[in-house]
């Protein structure tokens, strides 16, 4: 719901300066989103309709690259691929991440706050790092498939099919709908479960007929999301379906423009707009099915305490249900990339003693160039962060609780940096940082990197704040305006305030993001500017898988130590 922003008491000349100062203040956040946004994709526009590289003053207009990348012989293929593995990622995750953060939030069951932790486990890990645990230990030669062949005669599972990649990148996604609807789920008004019941519902019927419709949004939200981030995935695909034929969108624009000797930058930038027209559509659906997002408010000016629901006899037995979740999906991979940081070789038919070893961890701190990647990395996290929190709740308080003119226009900007993978995003800033004068001073610098990270994650961030801010009702709005405060003084009195719990979660997981990207630092770091992501693609290209685990575990340890402080600085409890 949009409330006007001259709804202040008449006042004269104060009455207009604080509109204006409103506007001032709307008209910067949509402008300050559009150059972040657009900057870098702009460019990729424009390969898209040259002939030749950008950068080349020989390059001549055409239209054909999108024939070229239609026509490609596997693209039928692979965007049948693509849409399934986008179907089957999201059902998994879906149901993980939706029931997971139901019990963690609104039940009684045992060892929810453990539990909570560990579910975040695939978050804390790269597509690459994630793929490469799961190989370890469930791939071909992996301990748990060597040891179920010893004991069943047979391994029951096959990553390398489509529902193997499915089911990886389902639970690897899980936790991004498990942390967008904890905040749905804890600020869910109990009085209508109750209502239910004297209506003659059961607590978990009521729960599920009641309850459950008004996190809509949230579900909405976390579902195109997971769909979007599953067609425009590049790692999971290209390390597990490559090697099997399986083609992707995705893997056709890496094969034809990063490991062809004269890579057709037109053909991958015709992708990428292709992807952003994908993207667009899917946002205009999902619109269409929040409208009316009124009747899913369920925080009022009347205070409300949600009680837990008890599980009775069933608690235990959910209990082991979730934890065998954690023990087969989570537990082997998380354990695997620890192993493998700690040992020369993983393998069942070496005894764990004799191949312990730190010497990963001394290769990964003997140079100043890698302890350097893991600082730049906590630097880029943490301040990129803390801004890209305020300034996204800002974008979605102006897109949602504001009169701004152009506020559907400024969601779907907001959402675009989704559609496009790491790798061509990393391209077109090299070519906006190459072209944009405003931009030449952040070349080669930590600055750059942040700007460009916090834009990649925006939709990640907007998709984290909106649901709660669509169930926080607009009386308290209206009481502030009625008694003089103005659009902006609102915003940081009641609506701020009130989002904090949603913030907290968007910076945890921006924090977590950004300390985890890699794919759109590649074509822009520079000695001084390396990040973790960086230097495990050296290592990895260099097959030095060791060391790679080794800053997995260094990475997880940072966000563990992050997560821990974050809790007890903003006192905000998650899971209870």
């Amino acid at each position: 719901m949009h409330l006007p922003s001259n709804s202040t008491p008449s006042g004269g000349i104060l009455d207009r300066v604080t509109r204006s100062r409103d506007r001032s203040i709307q008209w910067s956040v949509a402008a300050v989103t559009l150059v972040a946004v657009m900057a870098p994709l702009l460019p990729l526009f424009y390969q898209a309709f040259l002939d030749n590289p950008l950068y080349d003053a020989a390059a001549n207009y055409t239209a054909t690259n999108f024939g070229a990348l239609l026509g490609h012989p596997d693209m039928s293929a692979a965007l049948t691929n693509t849409f399934v593995f986008g179907i089957l990622s999201t059902v998994v995750a879906m149901i993980v991440g939706l029931t997971t953060a139901i019990l963690m939030v609104r039940t009684d069951l045992p060892g929810r706050a453990l539990l909570g932790e560990l579910l975040l486990w695939p978050f804390y890990i790269s597509g690459i790092i994630l793929s490469f645990g799961w190989i370890t230990v469930y791939g071909p030669s992996g301990i748990a498939t060597l040891w179920t062949q010893r004991l069943l005669g047979f391994a029951p599972w096959d990553l390398y099919t489509m529902t193997g990649l499915s089911l990886v990148n389902g639970v690897s996604l899980a936790p991004l709908v498990f942390l967008y609807c904890l905040a749905s789920a804890k600020m869910q008004d109990t009085s209508l479960e109750d209502a239910a019941k004297v209506c003659g519902a059961g607590p978990l019927r009521a729960m599920l007929q009641v309850s459950l419709p008004m996190m809509r949004p949230a579900i909405l939200f976390s579902g195109f999301y997971v769909f979007i981030i599953s067609i425009e995935s590049l790692a999971i695909p290209l390390v597990l379906g490559s090697p099997v034929g399986l083609k992707f969108f995705t893997t056709i624009l890496y094969t034809e423009g990063f490991e062809q000797t004269n890579p057709d930058y037109g053909l991958v930038a015709s992708g990428a707009v292709i992807l952003l027209v994908t993207v667009t559509l899917l946002l205009a659906i999902q619109n269409r099915f929040l409208r009316g997002s009124g009747k899913f408010v369920t925080v009022t000016g009347k205070a409300t305490q949600p009680r837990l629901l008890r599980l009775g006899a069933a608690r235990w037995p959910l209990f082991v249900v979730v934890l065998l979740y954690v023990v087969l999906t989570i537990g082997p991979v998380a354990y695997g990339v620890t192993l493998r940081a700690f040992t020369v070789v993983l393998s069942p038919y070496a005894p764990l003693l004799d191949v312990l070893t730190l010497d990963n961890f001394r290769q990964v701190f003997s140079q100043e160039v890698y302890i350097r990647s893991i600082t730049n990395s906590f630097l880029i996290a943490l301040i990129g962060g803390a801004v890209g929190t305020i300034f996204v709740s800002l974008i979605v308080i102006v897109a949602k609780r504001s009169s701004f003119p152009a506020t559907g226009l400024l969601e779907q900007i907001a959402m675009l940096p989704r559609s496009v993978p790491g790798l061509l995003v990393g391209i077109g800033a090299f070519y906006a940082a190459s072209y944009l004068p405003f931009l030449a001073p952040l070349r080669g610098s930590i600055a750059i990197l942040i700007i460009l990270f916090v834009m990649r994650y925006i939709p990640t961030a907007y998709g984290s704040i909106a649901p709660a801010l669509m169930q926080i009702g607009p009386e308290m709005d209206r009481a502030s305006r009625s008694s003089g405060a103005d659009w902006w003084q609102t915003t940081v009195s009641i609506t701020l305030p009130l989002l904090r719990p949603a913030m907290v979660t968007c910076f945890c997981i921006l924090f977590i993001r950004l300390l985890s990207e890699y794919a759109a630092a590649v074509f822009l770091y520079s000695p001084g500017t390396e990040v973790i992501g960086t230097t495990m693609l050296i290592f990895w290209a260099q097959g030095s898988v060791g060391p790679v685990a080794a800053l997995a575990v260094v990475q997880l340890a940072i966000i563990a130590i992050f997560v821990v402080a974050a809790r007890r600085i903003f006192k905000v409890r998650i899971y209870g």
